[in-house]
């Protein structure tokens, strides 16, 4: 079974002081979602060394604190797979806490994580997975991890989980994938260190599906039951029994007012950190501290603050020492302002896998939701090269317009894909197309067109005034209501108050995580696209194993949402990183799990 990492979709994710968003369908990863090129490799096997974790050996931890920041939203909850919590921004922070059967390498290349567990295929038709869990492994309360705790990973994801009205009982980003891909679930003694998984139907990304997971313990104390008794009621499809435990997921993990942590009995971790009483001060930082019971190797650092930071202090706090590391917005000036910090600083620049785009609102009284016309005359007047020009160029001499979404522009496959399916007709402005697509659509003008992001974002509000510039000559009138609530909880992506949505997916080596993007009724559809075409071609593509396929369907499904317009690529992110230079293990990462994806393994030079 092999899997294409260079042909993924990115997953939404949020960096620095981008607004990205993760994207879902393997449980996670985010709000912002491949390999530099293409490779294979089996599902057991470990990415090669050097873009996974070191192995550091006896570390000692050392009594000190490394200060970060992923910008200025609150860490929202111990659950991040809900809709309203599903961001890098608490991702970033959760995954600190948390361990499990594999994580993204440096270049988001799928790493197995052997201190954890192993994974091996038993059968190759219908694909079988024995995961066996290391017999230290266990939460940081002292209940060791079994399969109990997976088995309620795959039930919040299962088709079966439903209530009378047919409506899911976990309110899972992810959607159903998992469930429905292994429809029984993982089989083995709850309170075992093995279990596996038969997939009835073959999966691109069938080794990301298991490894989110959290307490099952606690879950089903919470709910009444013993761990055997909630296992089985998942297995068995019990969904008046799963019920209470679902609404627990749901919300009795979730944190909605800043300060306030949870319980420390109802949030036990299975990574080398947890949250520190007392160090969660809202609007100003979030401690994560280490712990001397932990299985695995010791952390290099006793405390990790996260710190609500907007993103145009973070230069000038790293250079204050407010901030050990940060990975800024790539801008020329933040560029020379962090190499103008040497030696002291350490900057790096690298490629991501994070990419800019415009986004149609398809909700019922969007101008644009069934006015194809409309949204071509749009797409004709967006200045692309110009924004290419003006805002990335300077950063990265190499940056090109992106006229793709599934593929980057250093992937070997680009070319062959945007040759298969755009033809170019919207890499510079046209003007009087645009007032010819207009008039052809019979709208009035002028047309109001919310553009809508997560504020504040200097190099986003450059982005939507030249494209105020050009599209208000043709008929537009571009409005920035760009917001610092637009990807929170009632804000103003859920709420639908925008035309255009202004945000990056940020990415890692998934293949079929697009689904969850494009296809109809998705989880991270937010515009509610809906195009009966690209659901078929999806599936196509999400059920096969095969790198040629996916390759075909990736063309497929790219001239469709160009010929339909579900919205408009832009650019693929600049990476750039500054960090204190006595730290040590600092590793750039270009997929979504960004900057502090190993820092578990930072400490300070003596």
């Amino acid at each position: 079974m092999a899997v294409a990492a260079a042909s993924a979709l990115v997953l939404a994710a949020c960096g620095g002081d981008d607004d990205e968003e993760p994207t879902g369908d393997s449980g996670q990863a985010e709000e912002d979602q491949g390999s530099d090129s293409d490779s294979d490799s089996d599902s057991d096997s470990e990415a090669s060394g050097d873009v996974c974790r070191e192995d550091l050996g006896d570390l000692e931890t050392q009594d000190d604190t490394i200060f970060y920041s992923t910008g200025e939203s609150e860490w929202s909850g111990y659950n991040s797979d809900t809709p309203s919590t599903y961001s890098t921004y608490n991702n970033v922070i959760n995954s600190r806490m948390s361990q499990s059967f594999w994580y993204w390498g440096t270049d988001g290349s799928f790493c197995e994580d052997t201190d954890f567990g192993t994974i091996e295929v038993l059968e190759e038709e219908p694909l079988t997975v024995q995961y066996t869990i290391n017999d230290e492994v266990s939460w940081s309360d002292g209940t060791p991890v079994t399969a109990a705790d997976f088995i309620l990973e795959w039930g919040s994801e299962s088709p079966t989980m439903v209530n009378a009205d047919g409506e899911p009982l976990f309110d899972h980003v992810s959607g159903t994938d998992y469930g429905e891909y292994a429809p029984d679930g993982p089989q083995g003694d709850p309170t075992g260190k093995q279990f596996t998984v038969t997939f009835e139907t073959t999966y691109a990304d069938w080794n990301l599906l298991v490894g989110k997971m959290y307490p099952a313990h606690v879950v089903a104390e919470q709910a009444g039951m013993s761990i055997e008794e909630l296992s089985q009621a998942i297995l068995d499809g019990d969904t008046e029994a799963v019920e209470p435990a679902a609404e627990f997921w749901n919300t009795g993990w979730l944190s909605p007012n800043p300060g306030e942590l949870p319980d420390p009995e109802l949030v036990p971790v299975t990574g080398p950190y947890r949250l520190k009483e007392g160090g969660w001060e809202g609007g100003q930082y979030i401690t994560l501290e280490a712990y001397d019971e932990y299985w695995g190797p010791a952390p290099g650092t006793q405390e990790i603050v996260f710190r609500f930071a907007a993103a145009d202090t973070h230069v000038q706090a790293l250079q204050n020492g407010d901030l050990n590391a940060i990975e800024p917005q790539a801008t020329v000036d933040t560029l020379a302002q962090l190499e103008g910090l040497a030696p002291d600083i350490t900057t790096e620049t690298y490629p991501t896998l994070i990419w800019e785009h415009l986004d149609f609102n398809f909700m019922e009284g969007s101008p644009f939701a069934d006015d194809l016309a409309l949204r071509e005359a749009f797409a004709m007047c967006v200045p692309r090269q110009q924004i290419v020009d003006s805002l990335i160029t300077p950063i990265d001499p190499e940056a090109v317009v992106m006229n793709a979404r599934e593929v980057f522009p250093f992937h070997d496959e680009y070319d062959e894909v945007v040759e298969a399916a755009y033809d170019g007709r919207y890499d510079q402005p046209d003007l009087e197309g645009a007032e010819a697509k207009i008039a052809e659509s019979g709208a009035e003008t002028p047309i109001d067109v919310r553009i809508g992001y997560s504020a504040p974002n200097p190099r986003r509000t450059d982005e939507v005034s030249l494209i105020k510039a050009s599209c208000d000559e043709v008929g537009f009138n571009i409005i920035d209501v760009g917001s610092e609530d637009f990807f929170q909880p009632g804000g103003t992506q859920e709420s639908g108050d925008y035309e255009v949505a202004l945000f990056a997916w940020s990415g890692s080596g998934q293949i079929a995580s697009g689904q969850n993007i494009y296809a109809t009724g998705q989880p991270q559809n937010y515009g509610e696209y809906s195009n009966e075409e690209v659901d078929a071609e999806w599936q196509t593509l999400a059920t096969s194993a095969d790198p040629e396929v996916h390759l075909e369907q990736t063309k497929k499904i790219e001239k469709l949402l160009w010929d339909d317009l579900f919205g408009i690529p832009l650019f693929a992110h600049p990476g750039v990183v500054g960090y204190d230079s006595t730290l040590q293990n600092v590793r750039p990462m270009s997929a979504q799990d960004g900057l502090v994806w190993n820092e578990e393994q930072w400490y300070r030079a003596e």
